[in-house]
C-alpha cells in the first residue's frame, strides 16, 4: 500500500513542534519518544505501520484547538484517533504527522431524559454511553462488534453500525449535534439536542467524513427507552445460499427484526472452539431477534419461523431464557476474535442489496477457492452489510498482496450488483484506490471540493479516503 513521502522539512523541525506542543498542553499528554509512539504507528488494521513524528493527547476541546492552530501554522498533518479500532486504516499515520488522540475525553456533559439526548465527549466508547443511561431505562443503538473498546469520534469518523442497525440504523440517524475543531483551530458548532436542524446539512457531511473535516470533540446523541423485552432465534443451514435466500424473504415480508446476523460454517467452528456457544455444525447459521411486548414478540417469531422452515432448516433454536439468549449472541459477538486465533484477517465491509445475498456468497465462495485463501463470512445480513474474513499468512511473501487482490474483487462484486465499498469501517487506506470503482472523476472532485472548504490545506487524515495521487495533488 503506498504512503505519501514525508515531508523531510517538518521533521528536521520536531523539537520546535514538540516544544510548542508542550506549551499547550500537560507534559504527559505529548508523547514524541520513539519507543512511546510505537504504540499509535498502527491501528486493527495492522498490516500497514508507519510511526509518527509525535502523538497528542488532549483532554478538552480548547486544548484540541490550541494543538490544532499550532499545527497549522507549521504545516504539520494530523491524524485524528479514537481507540485505535478502524479496521480500514483510517487512523495510520505518515512520519510527519501529529496522531491527535481523544482517549482522555470521556466525560459525560449532559443527560436528558425528557429530550432524549446524552452529551458526551468523543474519546468515550460506545459501550459506555449506554452505561450511563441503561439504569434509567434508556439505550444507544448502535452498537459495533468492538463497542466495548471502540469511541464515538471513530463510530462518527467511519459512520458506524452493529447487529442492531437493521431497526434502528446507523451512527448517522442517532447523532444530533457536534462540537467539531477545524484545521485552524476555529470551534463550530454544529446541529445540536433536537432532530433536522435548519439549513444545510452539515452534519451529515461531518458524519462518515473520517476525520477528513475536522476532529469532533463532543457528541450530542440520541438515547432510547429500553424495549420491553428482545429474544433471539438460532437457525441452521446446510447451505450458505439457502441462508441468504431466508434472509432476503424475510425482508420481502415486511417484518423488521431488531438484528439479523449470519455467519459461516468457518466462523462457526472458530466461535465454537473459541466460546463453546454451543451452536449447530453446519454450513451457515441466522441469528434474528426480535423485540417488543411479548405478543409482538410472539407474532414476529411465528411468522420467522414459518419463512424459515420452508427452506429446510437443519435447527431452529428459539431462546427461552435470557441465559439461552446470552449463548445465541456469544459465539456472533466473539467472532472477530476467534478468527485471530486462526491466521491473519482482513475484514471486509461492501454493502450489498438484501437480494442478492445468494449470489455473492456463491461468488465469494468461487473466487476463495481461485485465490487459493480462505474466507469466513460474518455480517449483518438484513441490510446487506456483508463482512468476509480473508485469511492470510502474514510471515508467507505474497499472500498479504494475494489478500489485498482478493479483497478489491470481492468490493467490486459489491459495487456490480448495486451495493457499495464501505458500509461502516470506512475507505480509509484498505479502499482508496477503489473509489473509481464506484464514483466518477465527477462525484470525486464533489467530494474532494467539500475538503478544500473545511481543510484547504490538506493537512487533516492525509493518504486517506481519495486516490492517493489525487490526494497528494491536491495538498501539494
Amino acid at each position: 500500500m503506498d504512503m505519501p513521502q514525508p515531508n523531510l522539512s517538518i521533521i528536521a523541525k520536531k523539537d520546535r513542534i514538540v516544544s510548542r506542543l508542550r506549551g499547550v498542553l500537560p507534559k504527559d499528554a505529548v508523547i514524541d519518544d520513539p519507543t512511546e509512539t510505537r504504540a499509535y504507528e498502527c491501528d486493527a488494521l495492522s498490516a500497514y505501520r508507519c510511526p509518527p513524528l509525535c502523538a497528542v493527547l488532549p483532554a478538552t476541546t480548547q486544548e484540541v484547538a490550541a494543538v490544532l492552530s499550532i499545527c497549522h501554522a507549521e504545516g504539520v498533518p494530523v491524524v485524528p484517533r479514537g481507540s485505535g479500532t478502524s479496521l480500514a486504516g483510517g487512523a495510520l499515520p505518515t512520519a510527519d504527522c501529529v496522531i491527535l488522540g481523544v482517549a482522555k475525553m470521556t466525560e459525560v456533559l449532559e443527560v436528558n431524559y425528557s429530550d432524549r439526548f446524552i452529551r458526551v465527549q468523543t474519546g468515550r466508547t460506545n459501550l459506555s454511553v449506554t452505561g450511563a443511561v441503561e439504569q434509567d431505562g434508556f439505550f444507544y443503538a448502535p452498537d459495533p462488534s468492538s463497542q466495548l473498546a471502540c469511541a464515538i469520534a471513530g463510530n462518527i469518523a467511519m459512520n458506524s453500525g452493529g447487529a442492531h442497525c437493521l431497526k434502528y440504523g446507523v451512527t448517522t440517524n442517532n447523532l444530533l449535534g457536534v462540537t467539531m475543531v477545524l484545521m485552524d483551530g476555529t470551534i463550530v458548532e454544529i446541529g445540536g439536542a433536537y432532530m433536522d436542524a435548519g439549513g444545510l446539512d452539515l452534519l451529515g457531511v461531518v458524519c462518515g467524513s473520517e476525520g477528513q473535516l475536522g476532529v469532533v470533540t463532543e457528541a450530542t446523541l440520541r438515547i432510547l427507552p429500553k424495549p420491553e423485552g428482545a429474544l433471539p432465534v438460532l437457525i441452521g443451514y446446510d447451505s450458505n445460499e439457502v441462508a441468504g435466500q431466508c434472509v432476503s424473504d424475510i425482508i420481502k415480508s415486511g417484518i423488521l427484526p431488531v438484528a439479523i446476523e449470519f455467519m459461516d460454517r468457518p466462523c462457526i467452528e472458530a466461535t465454537e472452539d473459541f466460546a463453546k456457544a454451543g451452536y449447530p455444525m453446519c454450513e451457515s447459521l441466522l441469528i434474528i431477534e426480535v423485540e417488543g411486548s411479548p405478543a409482538e414478540i410472539r407474532d414476529q417469531l411465528d411468522r420467522i419461523k414459518e419463512i424459515a422452515l420452508r427452506h429446510n432448516p437443519v435447527e431452529l433454536r428459539e431462546a427461552r431464557d435470557a441465559d439461552q439468549a446470552y449463548r445465541i449472541w456469544l459465539g456472533r459477538k466473539s467472532a472477530f476474535g476467534a478468527m485471530g486465533q486462526i491466521n491473519d484477517y482482513m475484514c471486509l465491509d461492501g454493502t450489498i442489496p438484501v437480494s442478492a445475498l445468494p449470489y455473492v456468497l456463491r461468488r465469494i465462495g468461487e473466487m476463495s477457492k481461485d485465490y487459493g485463501l480462505a474466507v469466513g463470512n460474518v455480517f449483518h445480513a438484513g441490510d446487506g452489510n456483508m463482512h468476509p474474513l480473508i485469511l492470510y499468512n502474514a510471515n508467507t511473501p505474497g499472500d498479504l498482496e494475494k489478500c489485498e487482490a482478493f479483497g478489491a474483487e470481492i468490493l467490486k462484486l459489491c459495487v456490480e450488483v448495486g451495493g457499495c465499498l464501505t458500509g461502516e469501517h470506512g475507505v480509509g487506506i484498505e479502499k482508496r484506490d477503489l473509489m473509481t470503482v464506484q464514483y466518477a472523476p465527477e462525484d470525486l472532485e464533489a467530494q474532494m471540493a467539500v475538503k478544500d472548504v473545511f481543510d484547504p490545506e490538506w493537512l487533516l487524515n492525509p493518504a486517506k479516503v481519495f486516490p492517493l495521487a489525487a490526494s497528494e495533488g491536491r495538498r501539494g
